[in-house]
């Protein structure tokens, strides 16, 4: 396969990824942003291959697992270490893209470490919304541009819908 195709199935499959990240900003139930952070992973690990950008399909591979865990609300002091550890050395092991691998790593430690002692909705969404600041910087780095507008979209959502939860929750003071 020639790398213009690759650029072109990947952005393709990364687009259907980026559903799930906006609707991940979208919702106000901690568990269905995680089960919709979990899938979008799931997918940018496919579409990470395309790329051939190995830090972000072992990334994404394990954010994708520790969203599962997250989800089912097993996510544990030793769970959070043993993410970031692995994050960290399976990360640096595959990186072929210097500073630009090493973007996936930052923003995988920054998540894992935001999953494990966040849990009320307002501080998530901001969680999300850094998150999403880092991956666009790389996914423009490795050309997924459809990922870098889904993620600017997705920033985008998610500062509508935390303004919209921060008015909501102060009409009930």
């Amino acid at each position: 396969m020639s790398i213009a195709w690759n650029i072109i199935v990947g952005n393709v499959i990364s687009l259907v990824a980026g559903i799930f990240i906006i609707l991940s900003m979208w919702v106000n139930d901690e568990k269905q942003a995680y089960k919709y952070q979990f899938w979008n992973a799931f997918i940018l690990m496919i579409s990470s291959v395309f790329f051939l950008s190995w830090t972000g399909v072992t990334t994404m591979a394990i954010a994708a697992s520790r969203n599962a865990m997250v989800y089912k609300d097993r996510l544990t002091l030793n769970w959070t270490i043993f993410f970031i550890i692995i994050s960290i050395v399976l990360g640096l092991m595959v990186n072929t893209m210097g500073f630009v691998g090493i973007l996936p790593i930052i923003a995988i430690v920054q998540i894992t470490l935001c999953n494990y002692y966040l849990k009320s909705i307002k501080p998530i969404k901001i969680s999300f919304i850094v998150n999403s600041a880092i991956y666009i910087v790389y996914f423009l780095a490795i050309l997924d541009i459809s990922s870098a507008v889904i993620e600017s979209i997705t920033a985008f959502v998610g500062l509508v819908a935390l303004v919209r939860l921060l008015k909501s929750s102060q009409s009930l003071k």
